[in-house]
């Protein structure tokens, strides 16, 4: 198992086929205001890669971009809410079709309000991670050591925790829903670009 770490691109050819893991850092939770500064991707296989971005990128990454914008290749999040529209905003790919463990953490483990990926990775896979890095300065010019095992360990368990809520959701009987939640993800991030992202638009206020 190993991280790599690249500038501005992802290098062609280095992800196996298949279902990849993706997260972003950014220098803030407002998309349009805080910029992409890293982008983790495994293929679930034991190496993990993370592209940084820097202050004044053009975002122009095309073999990264060719991987998220592949059909063929599911994209597994953890709140793909948030990392899709950040991936469409300054990458101008929409990073789909979508498995967000989140999602479907909220629709399986309906005994607990614990869905963090702390708490998923502890209780499906008996694994800690930790998120001392989370709000720490991803712009600057140097990444620590800390910080690039903490977005490593992002997409790490990505992969596995999927293949047990896939188990869950058929359990359960909510593998129709889950994916039609999955399904709309893309326009809900459009919608919070947009300026909705405060607003239930289904709701009767």
């Amino acid at each position: 198992m190993a991280v790599h770490f690249h500038e501005e691109d992802l290098p062609e050819g280095v992800l196996a086929p298949g279902p990849v893991a993706i997260d972003t850092e950014t220098m803030g939770l407002i998309t349009r205001r805080d910029r992409l500064c890293v982008v983790q991707i495994s293929d679930g296989k034991g190496d993990e890669h993370l592209v940084r971005f820097g202050p004044n990128s053009t975002y122009d990454a095309p073999n990264l971009k060719k991987v998220l914008a592949d059909p063929e290749r599911i994209k597994i999040y953890h709140f793909a809410r948030f990392d899709i529209a950040a991936l469409e905003y300054y990458l101008g790919v929409m990073a789909a079709p979508v498995f967000c463990t989140k999602i479907a953490s909220k629709m399986t483990r309906t005994y607990t309000d614990r869905h963090g990926l702390k708490n998923l990775v502890n209780e499906l896979l008996g694994a800690e991670i930790s998120k001392q890095q989370q709000s720490s300065d991803w712009g600057g010019k140097v990444l620590s050591d800390a910080q690039r095992d903490y977005a490593a360990s992002d997409v790490r368990f990505l992969h596995r925790l999927r293949d047990i809520l896939i188990e869950r959701l058929e359990r359960e009987g909510r593998t129709e829903l889950a994916q039609a939640c999955f399904d709309f993800l893309p326009t809900r991030a459009r919608l919070d670009i947009a300026g909705w992202e405060d607003k239930d638009i289904f709701s009767h206020e």
